[in-house]
């Protein structure tokens, strides 16, 4: 599969596409010549970025899929089968965001973050890993954070859990499929230049958190669009069970 793979270019699955961080991961794959499937559970969002991508749908679409549960995935699993094939990369980005005051969290909160954030990525690798075995070849990355490395600082306690949860199950599935020809990687960004980390830091805030990052400046999402294509290239097979961090100088180690 390997030999193939570097004469042709592959199927992409990307999660919580319809913006931020996921949209530039999407972006990038499709410029990369991959054939991209963009799932959210905004799908009038991930639609719009899907046919910018690919006016007539052919390289690009767009899919409903909530990754809080494991059926979605298999339902997602055979949609893109249906559409391309077997996917050749997985880009688990879709996550719940939120700020919280930790001795206050709520037990519905607290398993709505964990269920979103951990489900996703453990039924993403479970799901698309199996097919992707099955077919001898793929590349899974998983969108961790800064704050399940540091404790978080911006986001929530629940929030950095699912994080934290994530570098395990990355661990856990890389050691699984990598005799399978399936790679299985993680991505920790700090905080990007996204909409999203505007939404969670007040304004008030936000120059206070730019002013303590060593490098003087919040993260290109550019970058990690960058990152991924590298980590899900066919030469990248020597790459596995590895967390990349993306931090400014947050958290070295």
């Amino acid at each position: 599969m390997d030999s193939i793979m570097d004469s042709t270019k592959g199927i992409a699955v990307v999660t919580g596409a319809a913006g931020g961080m996921g949209s530039f991961i999407a972006r990038r794959l499709h410029r990369d010549g991959h054939r991209v499937l963009l799932t959210d559970i905004a799908l009038d969002a991930a639609q719009r970025i899907a046919e910018d991508l690919s006016p007539d749908g052919s390289t690009a679409r767009a899919s409903v899929l909530d990754v809080a549960h494991r059926q979605n995935f298999v339902d997602a699993l055979a949609h893109v089968q249906s559409l391309w094939g077997t996917p050749t990369i997985v880009v688990n980005n879709a996550a719940l965001t939120q700020a919280a005051d930790l001795m206050t969290i709520d037990e519905p909160d607290f398993t709505r973050v964990l269920n979103t954030n951990v489900n996703s990525i453990f039924f993403g690798c479970q799901v698309f890993g199996a097919a992707m075995a099955d077919e001898g070849y793929g590349r899974i990355v998983n969108m961790a954070s800064l704050a399940g490395q540091n404790g978080g600082t911006a986001t929530g306690a629940h929030y950095a859990t699912s994080k934290g949860a994530i570098l395990t199950v990355t661990k856990i599935f890389a050691k699984e499929l990598a005799a399978k020809g399936v790679t299985v990687n993680a991505i920790a960004p700090g905080p990007h230049d996204l909409p999203v980390v505007k939404a969670t830091v007040p304004p008030e805030k936000l120059d206070a958190v730019i002013a303590g990052i060593p490098v003087g400046k919040l993260g290109s999402p550019d970058f990690i669009g960058d990152m991924v294509g590298l980590l899900t290239a066919a030469n990248a097979f020597f790459v596995t069970g590895a967390c990349w961090d993306v931090n400014g100088g947050l958290f070295v180690r």
